[in-house]
């Protein structure tokens, strides 16, 4: 698979304008996700994707480090609401 077609390039381009927006979502996610975890198990893979998220992100690296050390589901929601609200006034300008 060579060149992409015209379609695909559009499909391409738009992933990656909204992908803040996409990494948001997806910690929203995470962190309802995390509230429900039952095992530990389960809490370490939703804390491993979440650190990708915001190292996606490119959340400053003491916060992606405090909020993974304290492994708390409300502070991670916080974070998520301010970083929701910095998108949308950015957006808006």
């Amino acid at each position: 698979m060579g060149e992409y077609t015209g379609h695909q390039k559009k499909i391409i381009a738009r992933y990656y304008d909204r992908h803040e927006t996409i990494m948001l979502t997806k910690l929203q996610e995470l962190v309802t996700e995390l509230y429900l975890a039952d095992s530990p198990k389960k809490q370490n893979t939703l804390w491993g994707r979440a650190k990708t998220a915001m190292t996606n992100l490119k959340v400053k690296p003491a916060l992606l480090e405090h909020i993974l050390v304290k492994r708390d589901p409300a502070l991670l929601a916080r974070n998520v609401q301010d970083w929701l609200k910095a998108a949308e006034k950015q957006s808006k300008e």
